[in-house]
């Protein structure tokens, strides 16, 4: 996706994500190209976020991926990042999203993605927090929000319609949870890009590269009516949002 935007000459100003995309998001805050981001991703080696804890069933804390992005954003803090950029978790206490803009930028992509059943909750200050899956799959009302005029969301969750028999009850019910959030939110985007990836993720380099390739294409087809957000906003051809301010988030420290 941000290669057909790159290639189309669209830059944001501002960078909202929620539980993977917020890692995403932040390397690519950090001054990564979206090229510089497809290499990353064909290199990542998986073992190198693996917890022996996971051996007996227990949780993964999550610290390998803390660590791997704060070396890949060279330590720098989420104001210090060339783009604005805000991680989104779900705060445990009351169940509703937490904005991460200031502070240990590992640290809020970390607790961004503590999905539960896989990783443990993230403690910062005196609360935990989950994955932002859990209350805002894509934040768009988040974006707008913090003022951007234009909104590209970006949706990587499954098809329902795709589900296959075998798949597990639970898995059905995210997913079902999972739309109905995100259709709530969708009517406040520009556009939205959903490409069908299917619905089973993988490890595999070969997996890697036909998601990318897939969401590539998609998102190529969405060019035009993405420049025509811009114009209607009149931000074509430099920018996807304008942010009017940038209120008081949660610190990551």
């Amino acid at each position: 996706m941000l290669k057909a935007l790159e290639d189309a000459g669209v830059k944001p100003d501002l960078i909202v994500g929620s539980s993977v995309g917020s890692m995403v998001g932040a390397l690519y805050a950090a001054g990564m190209s979206a090229r510089e981001l497809e290499r990353l991703a064909y290199e990542i080696n998986m073992l190198q976020f693996f917890e022996f804890r996971t051996l007996d069933g227990g949780l993964a804390t999550g610290g390998a991926i803390q660590n791997y992005v704060d070396s890949k954003v060279g330590g720098l803090a989420i104001e210090q990042l060339k783009i604005p950029f805000v991680a989104a978790a779900t705060r445990m206490s009351d169940g509703k999203i937490a904005l991460f803009n200031h502070g240990d930028t590992g640290l809020a992509v970390r607790a961004s993605g503590a999905s539960p059943g896989e990783f443990e909750p993230v403690r910062i200050g005196d609360q935990t927090y989950e994955d932002g899956d859990e209350a805002s799959p894509v934040p768009i009302e988040v974006a707008r929000r913090l003022g951007a005029k234009v909104v590209i969301a970006v949706d990587v969750s499954a098809f329902v319609e795709d589900t296959p028999k075998t798949a597990p009850v639970e898995w059905i019910a995210k997913d079902a949870r999972r739309a109905r959030q995100v259709a709530l939110e969708a009517k406040d985007a520009d556009v939205v890009i959903h490409p069908n990836i299917g619905y089973y993720a993988g490890q595999s380099e070969a997996y890697r590269r036909r998601v990318i390739a897939i969401a590539e294409r998609v998102a190529r087809e969405k060019i035009p009516a993405i420049h025509a957000a811009l114009a209607r906003a009149g931000e074509f051809p430099a920018q996807t949002a304008s942010m009017a301010r940038m209120p008081s988030g949660e610190a990551s420290r």
